[in-house]
């Protein structure tokens, strides 16, 4: 019975529509050739055994897509960015405060041309203050720095501003015999108040004093010899009494 069954399914698939309208593996194991070991065979047994599922590309696809979408949104972002940095116009250039340069001297030389046009370290502009000591007055501070008052005449007119120097250029002596031209008193105010000098605060005030001068120059003289540094002889008296006794 069962041989005459296997023979009526082999003619059955020798049908092609037959075997088309088939599920997946009904053929391959309906046409295995008749055993007398082999154990019939039924659909319930030949669903266990389906052929293996051919590989998928969705994840692939899923992933191609993302790049995709993900490469699209970057350079519309980079886009985006482009036009607003386009059209967005820069920023104004922020003014910087002009440094100023106290130039003590007379008027007969105009400082301010020499340094008009030019800038501290090339981004700074000078802004040059001239007037002589006594035409000046000040405050120094030990946290405020040194505050420098000015009253000078300018064609006739009498100006009076007050500012804080960055820095001090010297052309003037700041000691002198005759009467009220002492002004020491100013150049220990700028060293009190740390300004930068662009001549030395300590030569200007030692030169002050000119046997303070001579006694420098007498260590230079004892150190290299008459030879090397001759020097004119002098004699201090620290009053003139003791000279013309």
């Amino acid at each position: 019975h069962n041989t005459a069954t296997m023979n009526f399914l082999r003619r059955r698939l020798s049908d092609s529509s037959f075997v088309a309208n088939l599920p997946n593996g009904y053929m391959m194991d309906l046409q295995r050739p008749d055993s007398s070991t082999s154990s019939p065979v039924s659909p319930a047994t030949e669903r266990k055994h389906p052929q293996p599922p051919q590989p998928s590309h969705s994840s692939s696809t899923g992933t191609s897509i993302f790049s995709s979408i993900s490469s699209a949104m970057k350079q519309t972002t980079q886009a985006a960015a482009g036009l607003i940095d386009h059209s967005a116009s820069p920023p104004p250039p922020v003014a910087q405060k002009p440094k100023i340069l106290l130039v003590i001297d007379d008027a007969h030389t105009d400082w301010a041309k020499y340094f008009q046009g030019k800038k501290v370290n090339g981004e700074f502009d000078i802004r040059v203050e001239q007037a002589e000591f006594s035409e000046l007055n000040l405050a120094a501070y030990v946290m405020g720095g040194c505050m420098v008052d000015m009253q000078v005449m300018r064609n006739g007119t009498k100006v009076v501003r007050s500012f804080k120097p960055d820095f001090v250029l010297i052309r003037q002596h700041a000691y002198s015999m005759a009467l009220g031209e002492d002004f020491r008193s100013l150049i220990i105010g700028l060293q009190y108040g740390g300004i930068h000098t662009v001549n030395s605060l300590y030569s200007i005030y030692n030169f002050c004093s000119k046997p303070w001068v001579f006694s420098q120059l007498i260590k230079i003289f004892n150190s290299l010899g008459p030879e090397k540094f001759p020097l004119v002889e002098q004699t201090f008296f620290p009053s003139h009494k003791q000279m013309v006794s």
